[in-house]
């Protein structure tokens, strides 16, 4: 297979290729950028110098066509346009936020601009491979989730699905690594701001919120709303999710490990703790998985959940060579069974 990266000189398309290059499957990996044409991806990443010596091309469409599946991982406004110039001609996995959220009036409300035409926001499958496969196998524009709505997802998918929760009163506390802000440096994570800081930012603003409340919307068959509160941390990769909500009726510690472990047993990219054990990021450190566990208060009826993923991986680059895995009918850990590094 030909595979083409739009994007190629961000984490998320630096992370692609590491994935990609390493894939049975995959032969060929072009590279696209529109601000860094001509140039060698070694020359804006130096450590793949005599490993990927693809030139980045400039970004066309019918060039793209081209070749048999096309990332997206472009700022916000790039993918509307281009999905809609190369499906159905090729699969398109696009890992921007233009095709997450169904409803234009809330994408506008949240983003700022304009949405992609409605026909493209309903073709779009949402990609959280845990819970879409089947969706996922048939679709050739696929949507990939966000690096917060991917752990926090996971995390309460069961819970969501199954009534266990009262979803009302949920609220998320998040923590990212500083990779997640993209390579731009900023203000808000250089070096001297960042080290030695733990900073709160986008209360009650962020813009993977009303991803997260339409998946669980959908799950709970009702309107769910949340607390979602983002921090970053003093590190490169990673993010810890943490979710509280007071438990519904009959649920006990042993019938919801009972009920986390049936759901993700089959799924080989989430790891259920062993109770009475957390995750902690740099235990899925450049990889695939994400882990999770849980415990409840007796004492105030809530639940608290702990879930876990690399921000780059799971949450992004991973997820979407795990979605091409499952749109091409490959092995779904095809290019993605590593050992967390660690430490």
């Amino acid at each position: 297979m030909k595979a083409a990266i739009v994007g190629a000189t961000g984490y998320g398309g630096i992370e692609l290729i590491r994935l990609l290059h390493n894939h049975q499957e995959i032969e060929h990996i072009a590279v696209f950028s529109s601000s860094q044409e001509g140039k060698t991806m070694a020359q804006s990443y130096p450590h793949v110098t005599e490993i990927i010596d693809e030139t980045l091309e400039t970004i066309d469409a019918a060039t793209l066509k081209e070749y048999d599946v096309v990332f997206l991982s472009t700022p916000p406004g790039v993918s509307a346009e281009l999905s809609a110039e190369l499906v159905p001609e090729t699969k398109v996995i696009d890992l921007s936020g233009d095709l997450r959220l169904k409803r234009s009036d809330i994408y506008e409300a949240w983003y700022g601009r304009k949405s992609a035409p409605n026909h493209l926001l309903q073709q779009a499958v949402y990609g959280l491979s845990e819970w879409k496969k089947e969706s996922i196998k048939n679709t050739s524009l696929l949507s990939n989730p966000g690096c917060y709505p991917t752990a926090i997802l996971l995390g309460l998918a069961p819970l969501i699905q199954e009534g266990a929760i009262q979803p009302e009163y949920l609220i998320i506390d998040a923590k990212s690594g500083t990779t997640g802000a993209g390579r731009s440096p900023s203000a808000m994570t250089h070096f001297s701001e960042m080290n030695d800081n733990f900073k709160v930012y986008k209360v009650n603003e962020h813009k993977h919120t009303p991803e997260i409340e339409q998946q669980l919307s959908d799950w709970a068959n009702k309107e769910v709303t949340v607390t979602f509160t983002p921090h970053l941390v003093p590190m490169t990769r990673g993010i810890m999710a943490t979710m509280y909500a007071p438990l519904t009726e009959g649920w006990s510690t042993e019938k919801i490990t009972a009920l986390y472990e049936s759901v993700y047993a089959d799924q080989p990219f989430v790891r259920v703790r062993e109770n009475g054990t957390f995750p902690f990021t740099k235990e899925v450190y450049g990889t695939n998985y994400c882990d999770m566990s849980f415990s409840i208060d007796e004492r105030t009826g809530r639940i608290t959940v702990v879930s876990v993923i690399d921000n780059l991986v799971k949450g992004a680059s991973g997820q979407a060579v795990q979605n091409m895995n499952l749109m091409f009918g490959f092995e779904e850990g095809t290019g993605l069974n590593t050992i967390p590094i660690y430490p």
